[in-house]
């Protein structure tokens, strides 16, 4: 720490610290109309002097010195300041501190008596509307060069500049062109920092900042992908005039992306389901709530007397908070009699539960996100977090520019990939193949950690002579990979201090995606870089959903309980049945797909799916369609008529996660609240309630009344959650599992003794490389890939209800402009595309970010019919879906 004397006071800052935290500490504020704690100090606009040991200085600029002494009061200080700030203001037109501006300059004006000049100078009166979250208004530009240093150094898409000469210079897109047709990609930082509304967002909040005084507030955890951000909602009369990134997120840290931000237009679409629906001769038809429960509850009692408690399933959601996802697998268990509950995990990581759990023990990521951003090597597999998991991206992309070794391992030429030291480009569904390339030059060349082998790792003698079988030269044949890029991509990750492991939907989505994670934790196991060694940080799952790490935890699994204890283990069971009073099926239930088959086969007579839109985004969506029609109960909760509300029985309006109290589980295990920051429509109720409701109306009282007595009486069926409470998320903001006691900090960093495997060593795996479900031939020469784009979200319900229709306006499918030659298809041409199992109508653009013979669209548009093309191959363990690799043909037209 270093002491110094500020105004006679004395002051302790951390090391490092500017003479603009010292002041702060000793309860003054200056004026920084440059300056922003989340960025590199500039020190241009000198509206913070202060006098150092007698020398004049800006404040944000200067560290702080031991016994340094500082004053910011004497009057010719403050008549500096002044005269800084008059002097910026001269140039600006009267509007710049208008009565109604809530910008950052008006508010230090208002405080020093600065008014609006009466003759302001002539302005260029250059606007830029064009795009729907972000105006430009050059003539408020200061040049404090904010915007720029946010989108260069924090979000990393370097969109904007600052262009002109002299008093002249103003903020401009990089492009040249109007806001909207250029590289930004919505994330607000620039909105969030600008000092003077030079550049802002419309609508009822303009103009508010994380620096400005604000309405009422609510801090809540984004509900969109499960990088976990902590937001600050700002609310006015029931409705969301802005959303504001958390200064002290725990994740996020000040940062956000488009959907997080701006993407709530659906709170208020009118398309929002504004009453219980029931289908009456064909037909649904809008009920009341009592109508709508009496018919759930007569159809699941009547699907039991019929088939058994196993004749009914539920399909529970990332959607959903902790607190609901633990009702509606307690309503399944104790009421209906069944361990046939899933959660959307099954399509996209059921995978990385079951490898990470085999390979270390628990079913999650092994550190916090805080110690990956330390690593000076970084591996990202099978994921594009820039588009799919911006912020997490954004800090990758930082890390990567500030001199930590990049290797991307990814078919596509993804954003990550343009920074990278070394881009892997396997063919897809040779993931384990590529891992065991690897692993064979870290054995090879003696990049591993003897001592941690022998004393904390087992399985390498088999691992070794199984890895004898992929030299890079076999390595390169079977992924397509150049030998020497294979070698030098092991070198890296191997002659690394701290390598860390990141990996996506591309590692985990495939016939052999269990083998896929098991075969990439081999590398971190075989560098010791797990457990709090020193030598690297581990191996973390980037999850796709807001709660999907949470869905599973709180056991909305057929063969776990919450905390992952198996359904099958007597003693697991107990601890629940002592807490729940009832006995519980000791025999696992239906996956997913299983349920679909077993409507088709009519032995599943009743089906409840809570927030997800299956017949979207499900594989082989034609055959999902047909389960759910076979099935005589479909009960749905959902905002919207979505594709599956469509073919339900009962559709329940419900609250988004805007509306609604409880927790969620990010990526790297940390629970954190979600709040209420306004209330849902009418008709509208949360999934807490309506599963208490359907639970009364069976004449079942499941208890847990409120959400906090929910989480904690999960915490009394699952230890691994006994310290975390709703009380101590208030206080502290995140915690980590696994925290058994409320004295006890959360395990952010995992296996610092041990492993959580029986033998308390890590198991690596010698699982061979299998070929993918499907290959392509002369009849479907294509591959196709599908995942995510940065505008949109999952099957699009949220985000096609707003202005990210304006930023992406429909689905594409990218391919190469060989293929795209060879197929007569030109940029923009309508085409058709069939698979072995369905067609879907896109429209074609050209790129060069895939290579010949790969194609690659994303979900987001359910009238696409993009999952009608993948297939009914699943991964072998778990069933998770093959979405990463489908045989397509691509006709131009449509068909």
């Amino acid at each position: 720490m270093t002491l110094l004397r500020v105004d006679g006071l004395p002051v302790e800052v951390r090391e490092g610290a500017s003479l603009l935290d010292a002041v702060r500490v000793a309860g003054t504020e200056l004026p920084t109309l440059c300056h922003d704690d989340r960025l590199r100090p500039a020190g241009s606009c000198r509206t913070c002097l202060v006098r150092a040991d007698g020398r004049i200085t800006a404040a944000c600029v200067t560290p702080a010195a031991p016994g340094t002494n500082v004053t910011t009061a004497q009057q010719d200080l403050c008549d500096l300041r002044r005269d800084a700030i008059e002097l910026i203001v001269s140039a600006l037109p009267p509007h710049a501190l208008a009565d109604g501006s809530r910008s950052e300059l008006a508010e230090t004006c208002r405080r020093l008596g600065i008014t609006p000049r009466t003759a302001a100078p002539k302005m260029s009166g250059h606007r830029d509307d064009s795009h729907p979250y972000i105006e430009l208004d050059q003539d408020l530009c200061i040049a404090c060069g904010r915007c720029v240093r946010m989108c260069d150094d924090v979000q990393g898409t370097f969109a904007l500049t600052l262009t002109g000469r002299g008093a002249d210079t103003v903020v401009a897109p990089g492009t040249g062109g109007p806001w909207a047709q250029s590289d930004c990609v919505a994330c607000g930082g620039c909105v969030d920092t600008c000092p003077t509304g030079a550049i802002t967002h419309p609508g009822p909040g303009r103009g508010i900042t994380t620096a400005q005084p604000r309405q009422e507030q609510v801090r809540t955890t984004c509900g969109y992908c499960g990088v976990g951000c902590a937001l600050d909602v700002v609310v006015d009369e029931n409705r969301v005039s802005a959303v504001l990134p958390a200064l002290d997120g725990p994740v996020n840290q000040g940062h956000a992306c488009v959907k997080g931000r701006f993407s709530h237009g659906y709170l208020t679409s009118e398309e929002r389901l504004a009453h219980p629906l029931v289908r009456k001769n064909g037909s649904l038809e809008p009920v009341g709530w009592e109508e709508a429960l009496a018919r759930v509850a007569d159809g699941l009692r009547g699907a039991v007397e019929t088939g058994g408690p196993d004749a009914v399933a539920a399909i529970s959601s990332a959607r959903a908070t902790n607190e609901e996802n633990y009702l509606v697998q307690k309503f399944l268990r104790t009421v209906v009699g069944t361990n046939n509950v899933d959660n959307c995990s099954r399509l996209c990581h059921a995978p990385s539960a079951a490898g990470l759990s085999a390979a270390f023990g628990r079913a999650g990521g092994t550190d916090s996100f805080d110690d990956v951003g330390k690593a000076d090597c970084l591996l990202v597999v099978g994921a594009n977090p820039v588009e799919a998991h911006p912020v997490v991206g954004a800090r990758l992309l930082q890390q990567a520019l500030r001199g930590a070794s990049l290797i991307v391992a990814d078919p596509r030429k993804v954003a990550l990939a343009h920074q990278a030291d070394i881009h892997l480009r396997p063919r897809p569904g040779t993931n384990v193949a590529l891992f065991n390339g690897l692993a064979h030059v870290l054995v090879a060349e003696g990049m591993t950690d003897p001592d941690f082998l022998r004393d904390r790792a087992a399985g390498l003698d088999e691992l070794v002579e199984m890895l004898a079988q992929y030299p890079p030269a076999r390595t390169a044949e079977l992924t397509g990979i150049p030998a020497e890029d294979v070698t030098a991509a092991a070198r890296l990750y191997g002659r690394a201090r701290r390598p860390a492991i990141l990996y996506g939907l591309g590692v985990t989505e495939h016939l052999h995606g269990t083998d896929g994670v098991r075969t990439l934790a081999n590398l971190a196991i075989l560098r010791g870089a797990v457990g709090d060694t020193g030598r690297g940080y581990g191996v973390t799952p980037l999850r796709g959903q807001n709660n999907v790490q949470g869905a599973s935890d709180m056991g909305a699994l057929p063969d776990m309980l919450p905390g992952y204890g198996l359904i099958t283990d007597p003693g697991t069971r107990a601890r629940a049945e002592a807490v729940w009073g009832r006995t519980l099926p000791a025999r696992a239930g239906l996956r997913i797909p299983e349920m679909f088959h077993a409507a088709r086969r009519g032995t599943l007579r009743a089906l409840w799916i809570i927030g997800e839109d299956v017949c979207a985004t499900d594989p082989n969506s034609h055959q999902v369609a047909d389960a759910l029609d076979a099935c005589p109960l479909v009960v749905v909760n959902e905002l919207f008529l979505s594709e599956t509300a469509r073919h339900a029985d009962v559709v329940l309006p419900v609250a988004s996660w805007l509306e609604k109290d409880g927790t969620f589980v990010n990526f790297d295990r940390r629970f954190q609240r979600v709040r209420t920051a306004v209330r849902p429509p009418a008709a509208a109720r949360t999934d807490f309630d309506v599963v208490h409701a359907v639970a009364a109306a069976m004449g079942a009282d499941l208890g847990c009344p409120t959400p906090a007595e929910t989480l904690a009486e999960c915490g009394r069926v699952a230890p691994v959650f006994a310290g975390i409470s709703h009380e101590r998320l208030d206080r502290e903001g995140a915690v980590a599992w696994p925290c058994p006691a409320p004295d006890l900090p959360g395990e952010a960093t995992l296996y610092t003794d041990s492993f959580s495997t029986p033998d308390g060593r890590a198991q690596l795996s010698a699982a061979p490389y299998l070929p993918p479900g499907e290959a392509p031939d002369a009849a479907y020469p294509l591959l196709l890939v599908t995942g995510r784009r940065w505008a949109h979200y999952n099957s699009g319900s949220m985000t096609r209800r707003g202005g990210n229709l304006r930023l992406e306006a429909g689905d594409h499918i990218d391919l190469h402009p060989l293929d795209a030659a060879r197929l007569g298809v030109g940029d923009g041409t309508e085409v058709t595309v069939e698979s072995r199992h369905g067609t879907a109508r896109l429209v074609a653009r050209l790129s060069d970010e895939l290579c010949p013979g790969q194609v690659f669209c994303a979900f987001h548009f359910p009238e696409s019919g993009v999952n009608a093309l993948t297939s009914h191959h699943a991964d072998t363990v778990t069933d998770c879906p093959e979405y990463k690799v489908t045989a397509v043909r691509l006709t131009p037209g449509a068909v």
